[in-house]
């Protein structure tokens, strides 16, 4: 299978959790932008749907799907998104597309979660993609020192700004043995 036809196969897996009335939740990247394209092939139409980004969102406003703001809902009934990495246990490292603060938020403020991901996301362990954290632009050096101190090697991702406003400083060199810890 071609790279394309694995992202549309994950995102053809996940269309059956979707629940006709419930609110979607989306996140963000290539994998999410082929169940995205997919969601017109239901046999209802999604009511409302949350994106964790700006693009996730177009993309929802192109099937003629309504977005709706977390704070107008009590609860999402699935939350769909994709990975950068995915260790033991499940663990995984998110955020490669910079809207990882909305895919958390919205993640916990969901029902249940379903990752969308082939098997070439799957390592033995987590740290050889970049860990992103989102930090607010004053406190970019602060926290990169912290992320140095312990032990990875924190690098400005330059040129990119979350739709929140903010920063993403990758962190490099860091096998991350315990994600739990």
């Amino acid at each position: 299978m071609t790279q394309t036809e694995l992202k549309l196969a994950a995102g053809r897996a996940a269309l059956p959790f979707v629940k006709q009335g419930a609110v979607l939740g989306v996140g963000s990247g290539s994998t999410v932008n082929a169940f995205i394209s997919l969601l017109p092939t239901l046999p209802f139409k999604i009511s409302h749907a949350i994106a964790a980004s700006s693009a996730s969102e177009a993309l929802l406003r192109a099937q003629g799907i309504t977005i709706t703001d977390l704070n107008n809902v009590d609860r999402i009934g699935v939350y769909v998104d994709g990975a950068d990495e995915i260790g033991p246990q499940l663990a995984l490292i998110k955020g490669g597309g910079a809207a990882l603060t909305r895919e958390k938020i919205i993640a916990q403020a969901s029902d249940q979660f379903v990752c969308i991901a082939d098997a070439s996301k799957v390592v033995t362990q987590l740290g050889k993609f970049p860990l992103p954290v989102e930090v607010i632009p004053m406190a970019r050096t602060q926290v990169a020192k912290t992320l140095a101190a312990l032990g990875g090697t924190p690098v400005w991702r330059e040129g990119v700004t979350t739709d929140n406003g903010n920063h993403i400083i990758d962190v490099r060199d860091m096998a991350i043995i315990d994600a739990a810890a």
